[in-house]
């Protein structure tokens, strides 16, 4: 008999986006996606941080201050990176889990790339411009987007 206890496909792929944010330098957001294609296998990942060949080291991390001193014109996010990491040719149908709901710039890497539904962790800017931008722009694309219901169940990665 086959074990019963296994998860299921948005268990498995949140947590792949999950532990892809482990890879973030960031020091207060850590963000993780994971984009699948129709028939549930892994196209590609990503996690925020800057671009290859800016140093993690050099470039700023700080979310306050003069703009150039802070992260936020430096950070590739999480989405964009997972869109941007692709080497295939096609994302058309695709879903991309992401840990937070993606800010109105990823939104619209998203439904340029033909991803058809966004499954998110946390919506902890629901209330910003931004995600209200992109919430606007996926509804008129008529791409859907739902918050992640977890299984209750724990996964220990001992490292």
């Amino acid at each position: 008999m086959k074990r019963k206890d296994y998860i299921n496909w948005d268990a498995y792929f949140m947590g792949i986006a999950l532990l892809s944010a482990e890879r973030s330098k960031d020091p207060s957001t850590s963000v993780g996606a994971c984009i699948v294609s129709m028939d549930n296998k892994i196209l590609s990942v990503g996690y925020n941080g800057m671009p290859i060949g800016c140093s993690d080291d050099e470039f700023p991390w700080n979310r306050e201050g003069n703009p150039l001193d802070t992260k936020y014109f430096y950070v590739c996010h999480a989405e964009l990176n997972a869109i941007l990491n692709y080497s295939g040719t096609d994302m058309k149908g695709a879903k991309i889990y992401t840990t937070l709901f993606p800010c109105n710039e990823c939104t619209k890497a998203i439904i340029q790339k033909g991803i058809k539904e966004i499954i998110y962790m946390s919506d902890k800017y629901a209330e910003t411009d931004s995600i209200k931008a992109s919430k606007r722009m996926l509804d008129a694309a008529g791409i859907s987007y739902r918050q992640y219901v977890p299984v209750g169940k724990d996964i220990t990665l001992s490292l």
